[in-house]
């Protein structure tokens, strides 16, 4: 008798593709059914990410479920309807395939009709991948090439800048045919920025003003430091088009600026002179040109900690005052971010001294590890609170499937009342759309609710592994560097809470990351001995968070 092959279907679709092309989930699926039917193969599970893009791996939890999944053995075959829909960078798709082969799963495309258990399958896969990136990014470069002609020619090329509105044209509504028109409220706050920094005042004084009255930015947000220096330096408001400031910036981050992008005379009316922009771009420089200061100590909490007010990443300050001696004393804290970038009209310094805070946080951990009783007691409360969550989401899934269900049907009952005449083609789209929309949100909240469920996050936690960690952590924290100290405290805090200037509560999370760093993969340390101070442990894959 023939061993029965289970079937995990994957299915993808962005919201461009829906919109361009017109590609199908549901047709999608209709295929690979069928497909599985024909050849008498049993489908394990579909998993299906909508509306989401094959650029990266992000945020694309059903493809993770699916390769959490296959690590677990749960069927043998991967079959999608291209390949594509997988991944369209050929270096996450071969990765896909091979941690596939390695847990002797294969993968099946529909469309092109190959596997991948043969050589030839393998060499076919790898081709039709590079085919797929070179074709996007050729449609990449192309669209890249239009936009820098269109700004060497002066023409906007779309996005929203805080003093002018961006109009299309009456006759072709696509978006590379935007004009910017000066919008006059808006226009009078870039003015007022432009000449306070002439005047003398600060990037923070600045934002502290706008914000007192009220202003907001074009995206409705109060003004920061960063947000002010971004108007400051564009030369949009001297009647300028600059374009390509990034390359790459995704993939490169800070390395993606780009030294020597496009400024040209744009074909929109100015809002301030070139004389005061000139003031202001003196200014500016010989601000940037100052050395610095340099904090004494290092801020091993920054970002860690939270405002208690706003909820804001706390950031580092000092005071600098003198005793009765003369003798200068300098006193660290860690303060609102809000606060410090836009001003008093947004939060307050809540300012928290760093020294009791990191003192805190590092004898709160010892104190976990040396007292088992502590330790267990908090596992069990989690543990307790897991199993009490799980049967709500259950629940919950239950009704979402029920509803999904329920869709098909009423997809049915608007087509016989257009056949019938009871309503006309406008009201059948508008309510096929609603219909859709209201699938597409149950579908993003059942990933979420199966991603829970199954992963290991539902599981119990174990006592002896959190144990190893934190007495891993605790002797880091005693014999590494500052700059070590805070590298692996951002990877195992989540985040730090206060209430009334004290430490109210330690967030720790667990991951994959966490155990590499910890139990096998440390970086090395002159002081703390690094991965070799630790024995190599099996990674086991866990993902939970506890509070100390």
């Amino acid at each position: 008798m023939s061993q029965v092959i289970r079937v995990a279907i994957y299915a993808r679709v962005s919201t461009e593709e829906q919109a361009e092309h017109g590609y199908s989930i549901d047709a999608q699926l209709d295929n690979l059914r069928t497909y599985c039917k024909m050849h008498q193969k049993v489908i394990y599970s579909e998993y299906v990410d909508r509306g989401i893009s094959g650029k990266s791996m992000d945020g694309r939890l059903e493809l993770q479920r699916l390769l959490r999944d296959a690590k677990n053995k749960e069927f043998d075959e991967v079959l999608v309807w291209k390949i594509n829909r997988i991944s369209r960078r050929t270096i996450d798709l071969l990765k896909i395939v091979e941690d596939l082969n390695r847990c002797g799963i294969t993968f099946r495309s529909f469309s092109e009709n190959f596997e991948t258990e043969t050589p030839m399958g393998r060499f076919a896969l790898q081709m039709l991948g590079a085919v797929g990136e070179l074709e996007r990014n050729t449609i990449v470069d192309n669209v890249k090439m239009g936009m820098k002609e269109r700004a060497r020619s002066g023409q906007w090329n779309g996005g929203i800048v805080l003093g002018y509105r961006s109009l299309q044209s009456s006759f072709d509504r696509k978006r590379n045919n935007s004009k910017l028109e000066i919008v006059p409220e808006e226009a009078s706050i870039i003015r007022d920025i432009f000449e306070l920094y002439a005047a003398g005042k600060g990037l923070k004084a600045i934002a502290n003003h706008l914000n007192h009255k009220g202003f907001k930015t074009k995206r409705g947000n109060a003004f920061s430091t960063s947000a002010i220096k971004e108007i400051i330096t564009n030369p949009v408001y001297i009647g300028k088009i600059r374009f390509n400031r990034f390359e790459n910036w995704n993939e490169r981050r800070r390395k993606g600026k780009n030294s020597d992008p496009i400024i040209v005379d744009g074909n929109h009316e100015p809002i301030i002179s070139q004389d005061l922009w000139d003031k202001v771009q003196l200014l500016q420089q010989k601000k940037s040109s100052v050395s610095p200061r340099q904090f004494d100590g290092n801020y091993t909490l920054t970002g860690l900690i939270r405002c208690p007010k706003c909820g804001a990443a706390m950031v580092s300050s000092r005071t600098i005052n003198r005793n009765k001696n003369g003798e200068r004393i300098v006193r660290r804290y860690y303060s609102c971010g809000n606060f410090r970038s836009k001003g008093s009209n947004v939060c307050n310094a809540n300012s928290i001294r760093a020294d009791e805070a990191e003192q805190y946080v590092y004898y709160r951990i010892k104190e976990v590890v040396n007292n088992p009783k502590i330790l267990k007691d908090i596992v069990l409360n989690i543990n307790k609170q897991k199993k009490s969550s799980i049967l709500p989401l259950k629940n919950e899934l239950q009704q979402i499937e029920k509803k999904i269900s329920q869709f098909e049907a009423k997809r049915k009952k608007y087509f016989d009342l257009y056949e019938e005449d009871a309503i006309d083609r406008e009201m059948l789209v508008k309510r096929l759309d609603e219909l859709k929309e209201e699938s597409n949100a149950l579908y993003s909240r059942k990933s979420e609710i199966e991603w829970n469920l199954g992963d290991d996050n539902s599981q119990p936690i174990d006592y002896g592994f959190v144990k190893t960690i934190l007495e891993r952590l605790d002797k880091v924290l005693k014999e590494a560097s500052s700059q070590k100290i805070k590298a692996l405290l951002h990877l195992i805090v989540k985040r730090i809470g206060v209430k009334d200037r004290q430490i109210e509560r330690i967030e720790l999370n667990f991951n994959e990351s966490t155990q590499q760093h910890f139990l096998n993969l440390a970086p090395s340390d002159n002081d703390s001995g690094g991965a070799n101070a630790f024995p190599k442990q099996k990674l086991s894959h866990v993902r939970f968070s506890i509070v100390l």
